[in-house]
């Protein structure tokens, strides 16, 4: 579960500048006292709860420092949620999105706050019966279902990005963003890099990709086993939608160790409600009318290895001291294992 705290020394901004302007701006509860927390256990843009006359907002703004290119834009987050809120996507309320760094030092945007449950395992371990989780997995496909069937020039996001070659782009971006990032010697990170653009898939296919897609990026119901918002946005773009089904479904292909891999290799999903992969795939299938899912093990390799270039950045902004959550190094030290799990799916082909 998420958890709020006082606001880390490296994330501190002057709250009662943020009031007065947020006031300024058409947002009355900020007329009165402002409490300020910060959400903890977020890995990229510092996220935290407002409270002003008695309700609750939330503020996600960019980390201090030197940033990766292209990376932690709060600008695009806002400007997709914005555009979805008439769709059957469930996402927050935004309420303002302010690129003036003068205010707190970096842009940052106010989304309404909702009351639910964050889960990152996957599995859902806890008082959740078989019966919850069925339904939540099932809620969790049918939004991803529903994005991937929003007509994007009808919601006006025809400029969000590049609609060509979108597999063949993050490939480059992951591996350049990588090589930025890297430490020490990743031998199976490196065979991915050269594996992948020989192998990508010719058909290409475009729709709104979230690119972040999984359990912990989701608000459950605070008591109903069903998704009520989709959060963590700033990866989204126009894309090939089997990518997002693929990283969705990356746990089926990861260890239940008790790690923070949070898989689900060597539990008994039955047992535990969950559906089976292919089930899961098929029931996507149906929601977006398609007959099968082609060259599915290469969405999951390359799933494996844009995480584990993800994963790197977390540790390199880590060891810079300005990555948003203090267990950025552990979450940089699932890299090699993701590498290494995606070579091995890559090589399974």
């Amino acid at each position: 579960m998420v958890t709020l705290a006082s606001i880390s020394p490296v994330h501190k901004f002057d709250e009662k500048r943020l009031s007065s302007y947020l006031s300024s701006q058409g947002l009355e509860d900020f007329n009165s006292p402002m409490l300020a927390k910060q959400f903890q256990g977020g890995q990229s843009n510092p996220t935290f709860c407002l409270e002003a006359n008695n309700k609750k907002y939330v503020l996600r703004k960019k980390p201090p420092g030197k940033l990766l290119p292209s990376a932690h834009l709060i600008e695009r987050e806002y400007k997709i949620m914005s555009a979805l809120a008439e769709t059957d996507v469930p996402v927050p309320v935004m309420r303002h999105l302010c690129e003036d760094e003068k205010i707190i030092g970096t842009p940052f945007f106010i989304m309404d706050y909702l009351e639910g449950r964050i889960l990152d395992d996957t599995s859902l371990p806890g008082d959740f019966s078989a019966e919850d989780r069925t339904l939540i997995f099932d809620s969790m496909n049918e939004s991803l279902a529903h994005l991937h069937n929003v007509d994007f020039a009808a919601v006006g996001l025809s400029d969000f990005g590049k609609p060509q070659n979108y597999i063949g782009r993050q490939i480059d971006r992951w591996s350049k963003q990588f090589d930025a990032a890297k430490t020490d010697p990743m031998p199976a990170m490196d065979a991915l890099m050269e594996w992948l653009p020989q192998n990508r898939p010719e058909q290409d296919e475009i729709s709104i990709a979230h690119g972040d897609f999984r359990m912990g990026n989701l608000i459950l119901h605070p008591n109903q086993p069903k998704v009520i918002a989709v959060l963590d946005w700033e990866l989204s773009t126009l894309g090939h939608p089997l990518a997002d089904l693929a990283y969705n479904s990356m746990p089926y292909s990861l260890p239940h160790d008790g790690t923070s891999l949070n898989g689900l290799v060597g539990l008994d999903i039955k047992e535990q409600g969950i559906p089976s992969l292919e089930s899961y795939v098929a029931a996507y299938a149906r929601r977006t009318n398609r007959d099968a899912i082609p060259e599915f093990k290469f969405f999951l390799a390359f799933s494996c290895f844009r995480l584990a270039s993800i994963c790197q950045g977390v540790y390199a902004r880590g060891v810079q001291g300005n990555a948003s959550s203090e267990n950025a190094i552990e979450v940089g030290e699932k890299a090699p294992r993701l590498a290494s799990i995606g070579w091995d799916i890559a090589q399974s082909m």
